[in-house]
């Protein structure tokens, strides 16, 4: 007696995009004026050497270049391609923001430290947004590939 085994595979779910991309662009608009903005004031209020805030908002605006350049792309939040290279550059801007909290640990008041870690919380949460938006749009390999003969 010869059984048949069925190739039926469970259907997977289909997840919105929408409120994940909706966050995404929220997330990183808070974090593009965050950065450009709030940082160097804050950090200007609570440093005790009062740096200018003038020029903290020329460096960040320099540091920010690539930020910029990604903003259409994130904010479509379509294409696979184009959200994984804007991982790859939040991740290098996260693990920069990781890397100044760390040395601010040492030696900076409690409110300085708490702006850099609002800096890289902002940066943390808009990685993890991308990794969701790029688990559920459709595949970039969506290859069709005949069986050999």
């Amino acid at each position: 007696m010869a059984t048949t085994r069925s190739n039926t595979k469970p259907l997977k779910t289909v997840k919105p995009i929408a409120p994940i991309a909706q966050r995404l662009k929220v997330t990183w608009l808070i974090w593009l004026v965050y950065r450009l903005l709030g940082l160097p004031i804050f950090i200007s209020i609570f440093n005790p050497s009062s740096p200018d805030i003038i020029g903290g908002i020329a460096w960040q605006a320099l540091w920010l270049v690539p930020a910029l350049i990604l903003t259409p792309w994130i904010l479509r939040g379509r294409s696979p391609y184009a959200l994984l290279i804007s991982s790859m550059f939040t991740l290098v801007y996260l693990g920069a923001s990781g890397v100044v909290l760390f040395t601010r640990i040492y030696g900076s008041s409690w409110a300085e430290i708490a702006v850099y870690l609002a800096d890289f919380l902002l940066l943390l949460a808009i990685n993890v947004w991308l990794f969701i938006l790029l688990k559920r749009l459709p595949s970039m390999n969506n290859v069709v590939k005949k069986p050999r003969q």
